[in-house]
């Protein structure tokens, strides 16, 4: 009695057509343009051919649900017969065959005919019988070939797929998967980076107008604006970052690249939350939404090679902080500080080399030559602490020569007292340094900042600073 096996969402946790596509576009993009008309010409099997046919994918490195997966090798080994009968195309089915090596037969879209619902189950039946096999799947499209099966194995446990398997009388077993959408959704978003849109508010705070309601209305919008379309570009780099994702060993289990998150989620998900971030934006003055287009616009161009481009794309990086400080100054309609700027440059430049320098760092750890996706050797370490730390210290440098300005008279009463932040802030540019050293920082310092009580305490230090010096 054989098991036969469905591929999309139930052996592999996500969908070979859209695998495939942006396996495609990743590459070439111009060839998004002919999706259309693959589709009109060939249908759903024409499209799958077409894309299979030009696709790179790394079939090692798929999201295989692996407690399937370890089923079917017990199978396997104990002498049963496994099919992988699917609606993907028969190109892809049959690599990844290849690789699993448990299959003894394979039933796949062939680029004409599209191998799914009642059309997999006549096939089925045709080779094995009526009742002659056991069928693996995980949703309402697996119920053709399950009422031709001789019984039922859901993966997922999915509650309606199993009440509808009992009203049919089929014998059935379940295969757990842990699975929560909404929670899958929240990661591929990254709600915790919306974080570093708190910058929006340092404007808010450094022109002395936080108790001003309209102004912080104004600040919470320009945050809302980039909190969605910085969901959005992670989104857009997670599909993009997709293969370097998954050999990395712990970005492989981001929302995307883990399959938690469906591709095709993703890319509706992605242009709904710009337009939410440009309604948005039209309820603030339009040079906000210049420059929200101009951080959409950076982070394509980013996204589509330069951060490939060892020392540029950290400078990126560093402008995208310096943007939302001023997109919340104009967000307000106040100018921003030269001294601000300058800080601010300096400070993000360390910010963004420690977040290189720890890649680099966990790299050179694994042996590897480079790292994925980056323009960065396993030897780069030593070069990027010391730009680094030397960008770190400066920016407490200007800081210190903006307590001795003359404009600080206009917004402090009591300047000096500024100076107690001076070594708070050495502290704890060291202490971040130091702890990259050690290798004791997360690849992403403000996913470690977020749970790291010594900064939450330098920081609520500083802000008691900044207000008894006013």
């Amino acid at each position: 009695m054989p098991i036969c096996t469905d591929l999309d969402g139930t052996l592999v946790k996500s969908n070979m057509l859209m695998e495939t596509l942006v396996a495609v576009v990743r590459r070439r993009p111009w060839l998004a343009f002919a999706v259309p008309f693959w589709f009109a010409r060939g249908g759903r099997a024409g499209l799958k051919r077409e894309l299979a046919a030009r696709a790179v994918i790394d079939y090692a490195t798929l999201p295989y649900d692996e407690n399937l997966l370890a089923d079917l090798r017990h199978e396997h080994a104990r002498g049963r017969k496994i099919v992988l009968s699917t609606a993907a195309d028969s190109i892809v089915a049959n690599r990844i065959a290849d690789h699993l090596g448990i299959f003894d037969a394979v039933v796949a879209s062939d680029g004409k005919s599209n191998m799914k619902g009642e059309r997999k189950a006549a096939e089925l039946v045709r080779r094995y019988g009526e009742r002659g096999f056991d069928f693996v799947g995980e949703d309402r499209w697996d119920f053709p070939a399950w009422s031709h099966a001789r019984s039922a194995i859901v993966v997922g446990a999915n509650r309606a797929v199993l009440r509808r398997i009992d009203a049919m009388g089929l014998p059935k077993r379940s295969i757990e998967r842990s699975f929560h959408p909404v929670h899958a959704t929240i990661r591929g978003m990254r709600v915790y980076q919306w974080a570093k849109n708190l910058l929006v508010f340092v404007p808010l705070l450094t022109a002395h107008r936080f108790l001003d309601a309209e102004s912080f209305a104004a600040s919470l919008l320009a945050f809302l604006a980039f909190s969605l379309v910085a969901s959005a570009v992670y989104l857009v780099n997670d599909l993009a970052d997709l293969e370097d994702d998954r050999r990395h060993p712990a970005k492989r289990r981001r929302a995307i690249a883990s399959g938690d998150l469906a591709i095709w989620a993703a890319l509706a998900l992605a242009p709904a939350l710009l337009a939410g971030a440009a309604w948005i934006a039209l309820m603030l003055p339009w040079e906000f939404g210049a420059l929200l287009a101009a951080y959409i616009a950076v982070n394509f161009f980013y996204s589509s090679g330069l951060k490939r481009i060892a020392v540029l794309d950290v400078f990126i990086l560093a402008g995208l902080y310096t943007l939302r400080i001023l997109a919340g100054a104009a967000a307000i309609d106040v100018p921003v500080s030269h001294w601000l700027l300058a800080f601010s440059s300096f400070a993000f430049l360390s910010i963004a080399l420690v977040k290189r320098y720890v890649e680099v760092s966990n790299v050179a750890s694994r042996d590897e030559l480079r790292v994925g996706g980056r323009g960065y050797l396993a030897h780069d370490g030593p070069l990027l602490a010391a730009l680094g730390t030397a960008a770190g210290y400066l920016s407490v440098l200007v800081f210190a020569l903006y307590i001795t300005s003359p404009q600080v008279m206009e917004l402090y009463s009591r300047p000096a007292v500024l100076w107690f932040a001076v070594p708070l802030l050495l502290y704890w540019i060291s202490r971040i340094w130091f702890l990259a050293h050690r290798g004791r920082l997360h690849e992403d310092p403000l996913l470690f900042a977020l749970r790291d009580g010594a900064s939450y305490a330098t920081g609520a230090a500083i802000l008691l600073v900044m207000f008894a010096a006013t």
